[in-house]
């Protein structure tokens, strides 16, 4: 059985690096930065998409505090976030509905709605927002279109 002796180990562990290594961190480098760039670049994305609704919630409820003002209820849309871009698209608008299982239902103001009752006057608000990723990814296209809509009853 041969032994190493504990001077050529020494020698071994105290030898500098021969390169290895480093060939490996510039090999793998670029897709670390790629996946990087795509998590930020996707991640920014999906809060973009969040402040395009909070932009829509925050026109929504400027419609249920003061008296239905289009244009104001637009200009509150655009105001709410700090993110730059945002429109009212389409434009804000009352509608008639009957509300059901969740959801609501659309239908003339001068109907009724399956309960006898009248149908409710909501608020519609749309805001919209242009995004272009940094990178092109497969399946998405280069600019999306992010949108966000609510609505609130007036009366």
């Amino acid at each position: 059985m041969h032994r190493t002796s504990p001077t050529a180990l020494r020698i071994l562990v105290r030898s500098p690096p021969r390169g290895g290594a480093i060939i490996e961190f510039a090999l793998i480098m670029p897709f670390l930065v790629v996946l990087l760039v795509g998590l930020c670049d996707l991640g920014f994305g999906f809060y973009e998409s969040m402040q395009v609704q909070a932009a829509a919630e925050a026109g929504a409820q400027y419609a249920t505090r003061h008296a239905w003002d289009a244009a104001a209820v637009a200009t509150a849309v655009t105001d709410a976030t700090g993110a730059g871009g945002i429109t009212a698209t389409p434009a804000p608008s009352k509608v008639c509905a009957c509300p059901g299982g969740g959801t609501l239902t659309q239908i003339g103001c001068t109907s009724t709605c399956r309960s006898g009752d009248p149908p409710g006057v909501y608020a519609s608000v749309s805001a919209q927002l242009r995004y272009q990723t940094v990178l092109p990814y497969p399946g998405l296209p280069a600019t999306l279109t992010l949108t966000g809509q609510t609505y609130r009853r007036l009366n």
